[in-house]
């Protein structure tokens, strides 16, 4: 089997995989059933773990003998929306255009989900000294919210991996850390008056203002808290407020006002502490509201929690990875989650690594280079050699 080969085989299931909409906001039922056909057919059974209504399930399989020491390629199946995005082709058809191919979810990440898929029936024709396992999540997109149950079973239920692999888009090189995120939903109530009449009401929007305003001044003092040498760009934890929404009508003081925020941070730091000041305002802010109308005050709720993926002092899932992709580069660490530092924090050793640039990543005609297909490829075969020795 060359890379060419087997890159060629995965193009064919990328193929398949991008016509299945895995937009976060759909059930990924038909992608995981796509999955159990394909492992099916080499006699290998996925176990699913699904979400709290049944509409979304992760799989996790075993290709190979029940050993330790193995390796566990683990990738989510949701993509982001293409809503108002100017595609100039179907984003749910795998397409070519010269070295590119174009789809929603080529590189983020059924581009990697695809290279391991079709890397099952080759190793499955071989003598296995030690197992290869499937991963693949739900919900990673919306918060990395799917993982840590099958993550939890893969820790329950299997033999002890050497290394695991999360096949978030580095062009193939092998990335060691990554920020952790934290977001929130804040809802202010009001009390509705006549705008002109303000000593008989409350505004949600004003309120709220001034809890941005909170979060605007954190935000400039964690810039300025970074360090200027350290692996990450941008080089500090990072907060921004990504919606709002308030009132009804200009001359009327809001009833309620809505805004989401996020916070990014590096290894050892913990969101909640870094939001002190934050939290303080809005237990303030909520008693004074309370005091004037019972009905009106502030809620903070936590909508997501990812933590963050430090690298590991000499790693082995980095040393192993880094001889698979052939990379003697830098140590890298990256700004964005992903399901890394869950893994990490199950205790096993754990690198990203995978096809496709993050630059695509979100983007109207989202594409991978057929050239990362086969860097993936020979990445794959690389590891399958050190499971069959």
């Amino acid at each position: 089997m060359t890379p060419e080969h087997l890159a060629a085989d995965a193009t064919a299931i990328l193929a398949d995989l991008i016509a299945i909409d895995t937009t976060s906001r759909e059930s990924n039922l038909e992608l995981i059933e796509y999955v159990e056909r394909h492992l099916g057919r080499i006699g290998v059974t996925g176990r699913r773990v699904f979400n709290t209504d049944g509409r979304k399930a992760n799989l996790y399989a075993t290709v190979g003998p029940m050993e330790p020491g193995g390796v566990v390629l683990s990738g989510h199946s949701d993509v982001v929306p293409v809503d108002g995005q100017p595609w100039t082709s179907d984003p749910w058809q795998l397409t070519r255009r010269g070295d590119r191919l174009l789809g929603r979810g080529t590189c983020d990440m059924k581009g990697f989900l695809a290279l391991s898929l079709a890397l099952a029936p080759y190793l499955a024709r071989r003598t296995m000294t030690r197992p290869l396992h499937l991963a693949i999540s739900y919900d990673e997109e919306v918060g990395c919210l799917g993982a840590p149950s099958m993550i939890a079973e893969i820790a329950r239920a299997l033999p002890s991996p050497a290394a695991v692999v999360v096949g978030e888009p580095t062009e193939m090189v092998v990335v060691s850390g990554h920020k952790g995120i934290a977001t929130w939903n804040v809802t202010v109530t009001g009390h509705e008056a006549h705008s002109s009449l303000i000593h008989l009401g409350a505004s949600a929007n004003m309120v709220a203002v001034r809890l941005m305003q909170c979060l605007a001044d954190l935000a400039d003092q964690l810039a300025a808290a970074g360090d200027p040498h350290g692996p990450f760009c941008p080089h500090h934890a990072t907060l921004t407020i990504g919606q709002m929404n308030g009132g009804t009508a200009v001359n009327i003081l809001a009833r309620e006002c809505r805004f989401a925020f996020d916070l990014r941070t590096l290894p050892g730091q913990e969101p909640e502490a870094l939001l002190t000041p934050f939290f303080a305002a809005c237990e303030a802010a909520d008693a004074e509201l309370r005091a004037r109308f019972p009905e009106a005050g502030v809620r903070v709720e936590r909508r997501s929690r990812t933590p963050s993926f430090a690298p590991e002092a000499d790693g082995v899932a980095e040393r192993l990875a880094r001889r698979w992709a052939g990379d003697n580069g830098p140590a890298r660490a990256v700004p964005y989650a992903a399901e890394a530092g869950q893994f990490q924090g199950a205790g096993f050793s754990t690198v990203i690594c995978g096809p496709g640039s993050i630059a695509q990543a979100h983007q109207p005609d989202e594409y991978i280079e057929i050239q990362q297909m086969e860097r993936g490829a020979a990445f794959m075969l690389r590891l399958a050699d050190d499971l069959v020795q």
